[in-house]
């Protein structure tokens, strides 16, 4: 049987606890040094893992975990998301694009690492979730997770999106395709243990490739995505 774990990449200097830790999924050497610094400047330590540690996912607490989305990918988000300990673990994805990681969405990836891997946009990234890694649940308002959106406005033109972060207010998504501000829509999406649910709202931004939905205030269904955030947060 392969070796589950290895040591951490860069032990944290000697006297203190982590406080966090994330699991590095089968990375090269390059990745796994780069995303160990930036991780540990926000006290989170890195440990490295194979593919084929499935099993320890099941078993070990870990705040977060980065892996490569290919062969193997699935069966470790499966492991983490089945776990009582992981089920709520931050789950970045490496390589590949927003739309390829949608054959994932089930198991609610939270952030992407884009390749090759950088160090300004890998410290970004890290510095934009690390409170959610660091269960600072009381500052962190948005949840960032990717999951597939439907979006239709109400002259039936309709696209696919996928989200970015998601709060109880409403959600910031990605696509290709146009949909101007001011635009009343209906979106539809399922996260995690949220059953799919329709929620209206209304485009309040748009970006190159991305907009922003503010749920209805009027739409009771709104209140499904506030108790599952409430939830996720309190796990």
């Amino acid at each position: 049987m392969p070796k589950a774990f290895g040591t951490a990449v860069a032990p944290a200097p000697s006297g203190r606890k982590a406080s966090a830790r994330v699991a590095l999924v089968d990375l090269k050497e390059s990745s796994r040094f780069l995303l160990t610094e930036c991780f540990r400047q926000f006290g989170i330590d890195a440990v490295v893992t194979s593919a084929g540690s499935a099993e320890r996912l099941r078993q070990e607490k870990f705040e977060a975990c980065v892996l490569n989305l290919g062969p193997g990918a699935e069966k470790v988000m499966e492991a983490a998301r089945s776990s009582p300990s992981n089920s709520r673990v931050v789950l970045y994805g490496l390589g590949g694009s927003a739309q390829e990681a949608m054959r994932y969405s089930k198991y609610g990836i939270n952030a992407m690492f884009q390749e090759p891997l950088e160090r300004p946009a890998a410290l970004k990234l890290v510095r934009a979730t690390h409170m959610l890694v660091l269960h600072e649940f009381r500052r962190y308002a948005r949840i960032p997770i990717m999951t597939e959106v439907t979006v239709v406005s109400n002259d039936g033109h309709r696209l696919t999106a996928s989200s970015v972060e998601v709060s109880s207010g409403g959600m910031s998504l990605k696509s290709s395709e146009d949909m101007p501000s001011g635009t009343n829509v209906e979106i539809s999406f399922s996260l995690l243990t949220l059953p799919r649910v329709n929620v209206r709202g209304v485009v309040t931004w748009r970006k190159t490739k991305s907009f922003g939905v503010r749920f209805d205030p009027a739409d009771d269904r709104r209140h499904k995505v506030k108790e599952w955030i409430d939830a996720y947060l309190e796990s």
